[in-house]
């Protein structure tokens, strides 16, 4: 236990230290997140709330999604390709609490990038919600994080770095493009707006999006969530499994 709190306190300082995790987690959610709240004007009405509330939670959903895919995805396939996951299995630590650390670490960060988008939406635009359902969204948001970390450590399971690096940047973008995160899936054309009911990055922000207007997540959206975050920790499980019996 006290080799795997240590690896989550290694790997806590080196996402904290990396430079680029602050540009891609939180500058450039924050950064469209202000240009693109005051497009429509700030209190539109979309989806039963207003524009800025609505458009907050698309841009903390993309920047969990961006933390979550791409930072594991990418840091674990360059340790892998550098030696280090092979070298992990001549020391105590178990590889599943290598991979454990890293998420864990990723959820603990993923709660700071939420916290840091609410207060952009607080006190620069001047969001004003209940207290419940901040703490709801923050909650809903934070949990479906883990769908994408599952994600990231399919995708980290490549030997290659910048295979692991396209594929998390294409899946990051396409899934927030179609899933609604970019416009509201209102203002799509027919069959972007049937093919965004079945992204999981629609059902990660929708259940954020139903308590702003005042009504509880629906089971549909947990329930397809849910889904896709079994089949991505099987997978995961599996490509590791494989590759640690090579």
């Amino acid at each position: 236990m006290k080799m795997f709190v240590s690896q989550c306190k290694m790997e806590l300082l080196r996402l904290v230290r990396n430079k680029r995790f602050y540009v891609m987690s939180l500058g450039f959610p924050i950064l469209f997140y202000m240009i693109f709240s005051s497009t429509v004007g700030e209190n539109a009405e979309v989806g039963g709330t207003v524009w800025k509330a609505y458009y907050l939670i698309s841009m903390t959903a993309f920047g969990l999604i961006n933390t979550s895919i791409n930072s594991l995805a990418v840091k674990m396939s360059q340790e892998r390709a550098q030696g280090l996951v092979r070298l992990l299995r001549i020391t105590p630590l178990p590889p599943r609490a290598y991979i454990g650390a890293k998420i864990l670490a990723l959820s603990i960060v993923n709660l700071g990038v939420i916290v840091a988008m609410f207060a952009t939406g607080f006190f620069v635009k001047g969001v004003s919600l209940a207290p419940m359902q901040w703490i709801g969204c923050g909650i809903w948001l934070w949990a479906g994080s883990l769908l994408f970390l599952a994600l990231g450590s399919l995708i980290g399971s490549s030997r290659k770095a910048e295979i692991a690096q396209i594929l998390g940047t294409v899946l990051q973008l396409g899934l927030s493009l179609t899933g609604g995160l970019w416009m509201p899936v209102q203002s799509m054309p027919d069959v972007m707006r049937e093919l965004a009911l079945w992204t999981p990055t629609f059902h990660f922000a929708s259940g954020a999006w139903e308590l702003l207007a005042g009504h509880a997540p629906g089971w549909g959206n947990a329930l397809i969530l849910a889904a896709y975050l079994l089949v991505f920790v099987i997978g995961s499980s599996y490509v590791h499994q494989k590759q640690e019996a090579v």
